[in-house]
């Protein structure tokens, strides 16, 4: 039971800082102009961190300031649930309320093949271990000193 409840936490820690970082305007997560509270079109980390602060409050639901494991799982549950309705959005295409395997995606097909073809650099449709060491070393660059990603720092 304690390990579900660090993951849960865990869980509403990613979210919370997804929803900052990211900021892209779909679903619940709030637009760039929606995190930059002084309108000065830049992103300070108060503003991130009030962002944070936000969602903290809105998933206290008794306002104890304090998150039970309840609390968190019907923050996650409510995000799953958003998650869901998107993609039912996006895939349903013949509107029946069902998805089909027709109406998913192919492999091969959006962030795969986006991801493929960043890291194939010579574009000969195949990823050498040079290419891959490559993107791993892009990666590690975008982290900092403690191995987070930029994203997760406080």
């Amino acid at each position: 039971m304690r390990k579900e409840i660090s993951l849960t936490a865990l869980l509403l820690a990613m979210v919370v800082a997804a929803g900052a970082a990211q900021a892209q305007g779909h679903g619940n997560r709030p637009s760039f102009d929606a995190l930059d509270l002084n309108s000065d079109g830049t992103l300070s980390r108060a503003e991130l961190q009030a962002q944070a602060g936000l969602r903290f409050e809105t998933a206290d639901a008794n306002g104890d300031g304090a998150l039970s494991e309840d609390e968190l799982i019907a923050a996650a549950s409510s995000r799953a649930q958003d998650r869901i309705e998107r993609m039912m959005e996006r895939f349903d295409t013949n509107g029946d309320g069902l998805l089909q395997q027709a109406e998913l995606p192919r492999p091969g097909e959006g962030r795969t093949a986006r991801m493929f073809e960043r890291v194939d650099a010579n574009r000969d449709g195949l990823i050498s271990e040079d290419e891959f060491e490559a993107a791993k070393a892009r990666m590690q660059d975008r982290r900092d000193g403690r191995g987070l990603p930029l994203r997760d720092r406080g």
